[in-house]
């Protein structure tokens, strides 16, 4: 099937923007899901967190190669194998038959999503061109979102009526409609130079890095932070790290240009990004665990409650899209900052009063503030780098906001077992969140 060269774009656009919401549909829905599936599988809850950091860290640890496996071996191929691996694995989580099956599952259900998320970004990217990129950015937000704001409401619906195996169980059906979309519409761009080689030594120092230093947040708690493994983890892991920048800066081409990094408003803008998932964990998980253990909401309840903060997202993205081409990206990613620094203060001081209702103007303002969190960032990004380095800088982006989504989870839940409170979790989050605010004030140049 051929498509038209005039409609080829919008293909692309509806494609990535699916393939985009079922990855955000699963954040969501496992969120809402994980207390059901901790009982059924009989997990103990710090196993259970690693439903989904397993998932996170994988993500966060590959996302960087993802974006440059695109740039090496083109866009198509690597999406399709991408979404062909996603929906496979998503049946192996529906079908687990315990609590490591279906981590072991997530882990591979995370490599197919870090190929799918940047690869998706650089393909709306250069599909249309500087001056409608905003506009794309914004709809291609908007049809990722409205997934993840129908997600706590469907994975709610899917518990009490059907099963959580249903979650997993509908990724194949999405991921095959994404993958003949593509067929049919995507074609690589020509390309100025040979594609290079993969970086291998900094995927590995990477991977190991991220992996060692998340470990020990999350077990820290449960094992002690004066224990010689979570210590010696913590240790090691930042020791790795450092490796892997000394290689980035020697290898050619390295998997991250470090020199990228030199630039106030590419480093500020990523980790506005970072921030933004950072904020999304504390609502659609820590939330959606808040709704239920302290409110006693049901799952189908819960996810009705979330549809007042993540049923605003998909309305927003478009308009802020627009409004980042009109007004410039630094405004609109500031008021974004701004008001979800106040959106999380108000939840952390309103979940100590234990009423639902108190919440509804902060998961509401959250919800207006989220797509100008996201979009306005990723367009600062992608105006400032020729089309050959989108798949590299989308792989970073990507990095960073599952980074946001893997070290929220654990920072969050540190401070919730030191405590004793969910409270705490929005309290950090605006923490987080005032100083990225700031230091965009300072570093991001002005623009539009």
């Amino acid at each position: 099937m051929l498509v038209a060269e005039h409609r080829r774009k919008w293909w692309v656009l509806t494609a990535m923007g699916g393939v985009m919401g079922v990855i955000l549909l699963d954040e969501t829905v496992v969120g809402v899901a994980l207390p059901t599936m901790r009982h059924d599988l009989a997990m103990s809850e710090a196993t259970s967190h690693w439903v989904i950091n397993a998932y996170l860290l994988v993500f966060a640890g590959l996302a960087a190669a993802g974006g440059k496996m695109g740039d090496l071996v083109g866009h198509k191929v690597t999406m399709l194998g991408a979404v062909l691996l996603f929906g496979l694995s998503s049946l192996a989580c529906g079908f687990a038959v315990d609590g490591t099956s279906l981590i072991i599952a997530r882990i591979v259900q995370g490599v197919g999503a870090a190929l799918i998320f940047p690869i998706s970004l650089a393909m709306v990217s250069i599909a249309f061109p500087p001056e409608e990129r905003g506009m794309a950015l914004g709809i291609y937000s908007a049809a990722g979102t409205f997934f993840l704001a129908l997600g706590p409401f469907v994975g709610g619906l899917m518990i009490d009526v059907l099963s959580w195996r249903w979650i997993f169980w509908i990724n194949p059906f999405i991921a095959a409609a994404i993958g003949f979309m593509v067929l049919a519409a995507w074609r690589d761009p020509e390309r100025d130079a040979p594609p290079g080689r993969m970086d291998w030594p900094g995927l590995v120092t990477l991977v190991a890095g991220l992996s060692m230093v998340v470990f020990a947040l999350m077990e820290g708690p449960e094992l002690g932070w004066s224990n010689p493994v979570i210590l010696g983890l913590l240790i090691g892991g930042f020791a790795v790290m450092a490796v892997f920048t000394l290689v980035e800066t020697r290898i050619k081409p390295p998997l991250i240009d470090i020199v990228m990094f030199r630039s106030g408003s590419f480093t500020v803008s990523n980790l506005v990004i970072f921030t933004a998932q950072f904020n999304q964990m504390a609502v659609v998980i820590f939330g959606a665990l808040y709704l239920q253990d302290v409110l006693g909401m049901s799952p189908l309840m819960t996810g009705v409650a979330l549809l007042v903060a993540v049923g605003a997202v998909p309305i927003t993205a478009v308009p802020t899209g627009r409004l980042t081409d009109r007004w410039g990206a630094k405004k609109v990613a500031l008021t974004g900052l701004l008001m979800a620094t106040v959106a999380q203060l108000w939840l952390g001081i309103a979940s100590g009063w234990q009423s639902y209702v108190v919440m509804i103007p902060a998961l509401t303002a959250w919800g207006m503030a989220n797509a100008a969190m996201f979009v306005a960032p990723r367009h600062i990004i992608t105006a400032a780098l020729p089309i050959a380095k989108h798949g590299q800088a989308s792989g970073i982006m990507m990095t960073m906001q599952q980074l946001g989504a893997t070290l929220g989870v654990a920072i969050m839940a540190l401070f919730y077992t030191i405590t004793g409170s969910y409270g705490s979790a929005f309290f950090v989050t605006s923490v987080v969140t005032f100083v990225v605010l700031a230091l965009t004030v300072f570093f991001v140049r002005s623009d539009g």
